[in-house]
């Protein structure tokens, strides 16, 4: 059985964090249960953009800390790293919260820059990872619950993404992007090539919408832990009332015969569900119409059937950003406008998700508009 706990915490003052946080470990054999003496742990938080905490963009950095003095009172040495998406890591790390955390807690902050190439076990031969992710002695994953234009959550297998570095990600979502499926598996590939020892889910505050980079900070006043990330994240997207075929990580790692995908798999203590909101996060307005078609309409339907991007006029400054992280080089600037090319677009949400102005808009055709109408009613 896998163990997944839940602890109820409404707020960040660090007293209560940690205190939640001891109550999360406490059925899973305290933190001694994972760090040994002179163990350099990596603690791999969310890290995404040059965020305030109040965004929810990343993980708390209370949440950081308290796991980080954990493992020190552990006997561990802390690692705290990650690869943002956008913007230098010091910066992330200055304006997340999580630089002041690390020197609160005596942690050393490691910008993930070297890398290794590692044989892949699955479909993809061969995957690049950051060095100090990959030669520290343990991973702690400490996820920030959101949701996600492509994936539709974000949650504690997708985090584990941030081990890949740079530009790196640009050429894994041209290469296994085009397909939600194939991009789950290459996560799923990722998290198995060296699985974190604990996970530790930042739901204090989540985000709901457009996320994982533009939604809007959702209070559930949850945290969850669990050692294995599959299964945290079936709890976690019951949590957020996310529906079963929207969790395309879930599907891919039970068609990969993965444990943690099926409730009777897994065993809740702490907290109950019920003692959450249970008012389902609003999903992202890039979410394609969810149905089964034949492949050569779907094929022929895609402009008809699909969200697509577009630049906000009024707020679009043409940085350029999405522009040079796109990663089927779909968007130019030309004639002072920036312009998407449908045809080429992957619909990876890339350029929503990195853009610092929330230039970025959700282009839905009539015809999705009806049918996704549509498909709430019946719902």
């Amino acid at each position: 059985m896998n163990r997944i706990v839940l602890a109820r915490c409404d707020d960040y003052d660090l007293s209560r964090v940690r205190g939640a946080i001891l109550l999360l470990l406490e059925p899973l054999g305290g933190m001694s249960a994972f760090v040994r003496p002179g163990e350099r742990i990596l603690l791999k938080p969310n890290m995404l953009s040059v965020k305030t905490p109040e965004q929810s963009v990343t993980t708390h950095p209370a949440v950081v800390r308290a796991v980080a003095e954990l493992v020190r009172d552990a006997g561990g040495r802390v690692l705290i790293g990650d690869s943002p998406g956008i913007g230098s890591f010091q910066r992330v790390a200055d304006r997340s919260g999580i630089a002041l955390a690390a020197a609160e807690s005596g942690a050393e902050l490691v910008e993930f820059n070297s890398t290794i190439d590692l044989p892949g076990s699955g479909i993809f031969r061969r995957i690049t990872l950051a060095r100090a992710y990959w030669e520290a002695d343990k991973i702690i994953n400490l996820p920030k619950l959101k949701t996600h234009e492509m994936m539709t959550m974000t949650c504690a297998v997708k985090n584990l993404f941030g081990a890949v570095v740079g530009a790196e990600k640009a050429g894994w979502h041209l290469k296994a992007g085009a397909s939600r499926e194939q991009f789950a598996r290459l996560l799923l590939e990722i998290y198995l090539l060296k699985k974190p020892v604990l996970n530790i889910v930042d739901a204090i505050v989540a985000m709901e919408g457009n996320g994982p980079g533009s939604g809007d900070p959702l209070q559930v006043g949850a945290l969850l832990a669990g050692v294995n990330p599959v299964a945290v994240d079936l709890v976690a997207g019951h949590l957020a009332g996310i529906p079963a075929e929207l969790l395309h990580v879930e599907r891919e790692a039970r068609r990969m015969g993965l444990d943690g995908t099926s409730w009777e798999e897994i065993a809740i203590t702490g907290t109950t569900l019920d003692g959450f909101p249970s008012k389902p996060f609003r999903l992202p307005g890039g979410l394609d119409v969810q149905f089964g078609m034949p492949k050569f309409l779907s094929t022929a339907l895609k402009r008809q059937l699909t969200s697509f991007p577009m630049a906000d006029r009024q707020h679009c400054v043409l940085c350029g950003i999405c522009r040079d992280a796109c990663p089927p080089e779909a968007i130019e600037i030309k004639n002072s406008a920036l312009n998407v090319d449908q045809e080429r677009c992957i619909r990876c949400w890339c350029c929503r998700e990195l853009c610092p102005h929330d230039a970025m808009l959700v282009r839905r055709s009539t015809v999705l508009k009806i049918v996704s109408a549509l498909a709430g009613r019946r719902g």
